[in-house]
């Protein structure tokens, strides 16, 4: 069994809160990240549905004769 010094500890305690710290700051971009693509999806998904009631309202979806 390892014995550790009062320094060894703190060092070990204060790289784990470094590392903590890291891990919350890419949570917080990523959650950024997401809301990005979730209004990204939104506007997509909105976009399409307008493209569709244009579309069927002009009548433009006629068939190409054969």
């Amino acid at each position: 069994m390892r014995r550790y010094t009062k320094a060894e500890l703190e060092e070990i305690v204060f790289t784990q809160l470094d590392n903590l710290n890291a891990v919350h700051d890419l949570l917080r971009i990523m959650k950024t990240q997401n809301e990005l693509l979730e209004n990204a999806n939104k506007k997509l998904k909105d976009e399409v549905s307008d493209f569709k009631v244009k579309y069927y309202k002009t009548g433009k979806h006629r068939r190409p004769k054969d």
